[in-house]
C-alpha cells in the first residue's frame, strides 16, 4: 500500500511540473506574437516624462466638477498618482453666469484633478494596450484609461474606453458617428458587486485592449468585458474617417462628478488613482 502511495505521489508530481512546463511554454508563445513598443513605467520620482505625455487644462468636458491641471499628476516610488482634491480659487476663464459656455460660467473653482495624453507625441494603430491600476471608486469619482484618433472630431474620431469607472460600475465601452442617433456606443458594465472578491477596489488590476482590423476586445485581469466590431463602426455616410482604423491617443484621468460621476460626500478627499505601469505592445507581423 506504501509502494503504490509513493508511486501515486511521483507520477503526480511529475505531471504537476510538466503541466506547468506546457502553461509556461503557451505564455512565451503568446508573448512571442507581441512586441513592446512604448511604454511608461513611472519609475523617476517627479513630474512625469514630459517625453510622454501633455496635459489637458480647465473645465473640459461633461460638465466635470473638477479644474484639470498638471500639478494634480506626479511619480512616487514607482507609480503615477493623479490625486483629486478641494481647492477654492477663482476660475481664470469666469466671464458672466450668464455666457453660453458652461465652462466659463463657474466663478471658481473647487475641485482640481489631472487628464494626461499622448496626443502630439504618441499613437498607434492596432495592438495591445494595457494598464496595471489600483482605481479611485469613492463617491464621485469617474477615472478612466481611454484612446481617440488623432483624425476628425468626436465622435467621428472614435473613442475606445478600455477602462471608465462610477457609481459602482466598471464599464467598456466604445463610440464612434452613427447616421440616428448621432453618436453610437457599444457598451458593456460590470457592477463592482459583481466581483467575488469583496476587496478588490483595494487591489490593483490589470487592463487590456486588444484591437485589430476586425475586433476591438476589452479585458480586466483576463475577463472579457466588451467585442466591439470594427466593421459595424464603419457603417455611416461618412466615409472620409474610419474611427478605429486609425491610430488613436490615449488619455488617463480622475475625473469628478459631471453627467456620470456622482455625487460628492465628505470622504470623497482626496481620491488617487495610481498606475503602477502603461504599455503598448503590436504584433511582429
Amino acid at each position: 500500500m506504501k509502494f503504490y502511495l509513493l508511486r501515486f505521489l511521483f507520477v503526480t508530481a511529475v505531471l504537476t511540473v510538466l503541466s506547468g512546463f506546457v502553461t509556461n511554454a503557451e505564455k512565451v508563445f503568446t508573448d512571442k506574437e507581441y512586441k513592446l513598443v512604448w511604454s511608461d513605467e513611472f519609475s523617476k520620482n517627479g513630474v512625469p516624462n514630459e517625453k510622454n505625455w501633455n496635459y489637458e487644462t480647465g473645465f473640459v468636458r461633461n460638465q466635470e466638477y473638477q479644474w484639470y491641471q498638471k500639478e494634480n499628476a506626479y511619480c512616487k516610488d514607482g507609480f503615477l498618482i493623479i490625486e483629486a482634491r478641494k481647492e477654492n480659487r477663482a476660475n481664470p476663464n469666469f466671464i458672466s453666469k450668464n455666457h453660453h459656455d458652461w465652462k466659463k460660467q463657474r466663478d471658481s473653482i473647487k475641485v482640481t484633478s489631472s487628464c494626461l495624453i499622448t496626443q502630439g507625441k504618441h499613437s498607434w494603430q492596432y495592438g495591445r494596450f494595457e494598464m496595471r491600476a489600483k482605481i479611485p471608486v469613492k463617491n464621485g469619482m469617474w477615472p478612466a484609461f481611454w484612446t481617440l484618433g488623432i483624425e476628425g472630431n468626436w465622435p467621428a474620431n472614435g473613442e475606445i474606453d478600455i477602462m471608465e469607472y462610477y457609481t459602482g460600475k466598471i464599464l467598456a465601452n466604445a463610440a464612434w458617428k452613427s447616421n440616428q442617433p448621432n453618436v453610437a456606443w457599444d457598451s458593456q458594465t460590470v457592477k463592482l458587486s459583481d466581483f467575488k472578491d469583496t476587496s478588490w477596489a483595494d487591489k490593483f488590476h490589470i487592463w487590456r485592449m486588444d484591437w485589430d482590423a476586425d475586433w476591438i476586445r476589452l479585458y480586466v485581469d483576463d475577463q472579457l468585458l466588451n467585442e466591439i466590431s470594427v466593421k459595424d463602426a464603419n457603417q455611416n455616410e461618412d466615409k472620409k474617417i474610419l474611427p478605429f482604423q486609425q491610430p488613436h491617443y490615449l488619455l488617463v484621468n480622475l475625473a469628478v462628478g459631471g453627467i456620470n460621476g456622482g455625487e460628492l460626500t465628505s470622504d470623497s478627499f482626496p481620491s488617487k488613482y495610481i498606475i503602477d505601469y502603461i504599455r503598448v505592445y503590436q504584433k511582429n507581423n
